[in-house]
């Protein structure tokens, strides 16, 4: 069962860039407060609106209040000239003039607000905190151009769907490193990338019967970098069916963009099924997978495979795969040190793709920040037939229930990077191959392993250890390239009549485990 995906008509290259066309401009949006009615919105703006002092610790007491109340669905209030725009349509909405705010102060980020329409059509409130001084930005029509959308007359303040973050590092020019946009998901990438995975402050009941919970952004407090400085702080209140939540990000920009997320929820029910540090991407077909594709180019995805480094101290990797049928992996664990998903093909031959640049794609890391306890790192394929969709979604599912009425607090650091910061000490996984075994349903696998463990050991201590259930395997062979530092594993599975095989292979050197542990889910 497919998840919903609000943001995949945005997942082409050309559409991931939708929001390098949106800049509006700082001189005409006022600083003014709305109307107030009995709304979530209005209940935040009484307690964190213009002129008050702002309060870190006010922004999770409106969570904490906000989950005593019944939850207000957002209202369906964006004028239909806006709401029934097609993509070609929402990209055309252009400002005057650019709207950066904080741009020209030397504090080495700014951001620019981002117009409701097409699928981002619920509204959130963004205030700037300048001084302790809090300010709401507000919407102005006039200043944009329509490019023959027709917007409705005394159109108001609708508001904004988001906003991006803009570096401006003085040595060269300004270029985006986050967006924040949609329900609660956002991009961030490094410097000299493309926007690609996309990360989720919360998850909830994904690919169940009765369908995933999206839960949304209601209201940002950005504070105003310093001067000189290379970070800015954001505070979000998040809202759902079944929570409420706080959430505080301080993004720090670069050749490695780094997040640090302190999140804190207040369930309204019992949670049983929720996802932390959730990052989705897109697998739609490579060297272990091209079933049934007709295309011009080699491989088609946004990030290799799933990598864990688990509370026991080893190093799994998960090729990614585009299955037929849903497949949901848990990887159990206590006290997990990092996982993500990762981009490990950074070589234009292996995509030649002149227009989406897969290989310019961030990868994901994960590092908790404190005792997570027990759970399982989860993995979610989707089936599909495009690559528009992100159809990959893993995240941190705790094994205890977060009971309703209760306060759960978690930090994480997100590492969003050409290579993760922290890597096996060991051989890693390259490429993982499939074919057409001898007969039937068999099929051969090939495994390419590189490091520089390998370059000095003996080609007579190396030894494949491969574990295969349900199922048996056949022919396993190992060949050594210690000039190239690599070793190949070559095997036939036989799944007998079996729908799904789990494999399990490693390297081994004098008994010793010499490489990650590759992990692999064979389904028809």
């Amino acid at each position: 069962m497919p998840l919903r995906q609000d943001l995949s008509p945005l997942l082409t290259p050309r559409r991931r860039d939708v929001l390098a066309y949106l800049g509006v401009s700082v001189a005409g949006f006022g600083l003014t407060s709305p109307a107030l009615a009995q709304t979530p919105q209005s209940f935040i703006q009484a307690r964190m609106g213009d002129g008050q002092k702002f309060d870190p610790s006010a922004v999770i007491d409106i969570a904490r209040q906000l989950a005593k109340k019944p939850f207000v669905p957002q209202p369906n209030d964006l004028p239909d000239a806006f709401a029934n725009l097609n993509y070609d349509q929402y990209i055309s909405i252009k400002t005057r003039s650019p709207f950066q705010i904080w741009a020209g102060e030397n504090r080495g980020i700014f951001v620019e607000p981002l117009h409701r329409g097409f699928v981002f059509t619920n509204a959130v409130d963004l205030y700037l905190v300048e001084d302790e001084a809090i300010r709401r930005v507000g919407y102005d029509a006039s200043l944009y151009n329509f490019n023959g959308v027709t917007p409705p007359n005394n159109l108001g303040d609708i508001g904004f769907s988001g906003f991006r973050l803009l570096a401006s590092p003085g040595d060269g020019p300004a270029y985006d490193f986050a967006i924040i946009q949609g329900a609660t998901f956002f991009r961030a990438l490094a410097k000299g990338q493309n926007f690609g995975a996309m990360a989720r402050a919360l998850t909830l009941k994904p690919a169940e019967v009765r369908g995933e919970e999206f839960p949304f952004f209601r209201a940002f407090w950005l504070e105003r970098p310093a001067v000189g400085g290379n970070s800015i702080t954001i505070h979000g209140v998040l809202d759902s069916e079944s929570t409420s939540g706080a959430v505080r990000m301080t993004f720090r920009p670069g050749d490695m963009t780094i997040v640090d997320v302190e999140t804190t929820l207040f369930p309204r029910v019992n949670l049983e099924h929720v996802g932390l540090g959730g990052i989705g991407s897109t697998y739609f077909f490579g060297p272990n997978d091209r079933r049934n594709i007709d295309d011009i180019r080699p491989a088609v995805y946004e990030s290799t495979g799933l990598q864990m480094f688990n509370g026991k101290g080893e190093w799994l990797w998960r090729p990614l795969h585009n299955p037929e049928t849903l497949q949901i992996s848990a990887f159990v664990d206590n006290a997990p040190k990092g996982f993500g998903l990762v981009q490990r093909e950074r070589s234009y031959e292996t995509f030649q793709d002149d227009d989406q640049r897969f290989e310019r794609r961030p990868s994901v890391w994960i590092e908790p920040l404190g005792d997570w306890g027990q759970g399982s790192v989860q993995l979610l394929e989707i089936p599909t037939d495009s690559e528009i969709n992100d159809n990959i979604l893993t995240y941190w599912r705790p094994k205890a229930v977060m009971a309703g009425g209760s306060e759960v607090s978690l930090a994480y650091r997100q590492y969003w990077c050409w290579t993760p910061p922290e890597r096996p000490p060991l051989a890693t996984v390259i490429a993982t191959r499939t074919g057409q075994g001898r007969s039937g349903r068999r099929r051969r696998f090939v495994v390419d392993f590189a490091g520089d463990t390998l370059a000095g050991t003996p080609v007579g201590d190396l030894k494949a250890v491969l574990n295969v259930g349900p199922g048996s395997f056949q022919n396993l062979k190992l060949w050594a390239y210690p000039e190239r530092k690599a070793v190949r594993v070559a095997f036939e599975l036989d799944p007998g009549n079996e729908n799904a095989c789990e494999m399990r292979l490693i390297l081994e050197a004098g008994g010793k485990q010499i490489s990650e542990t590759w992990l692999y889910r064979w389904t028809p």
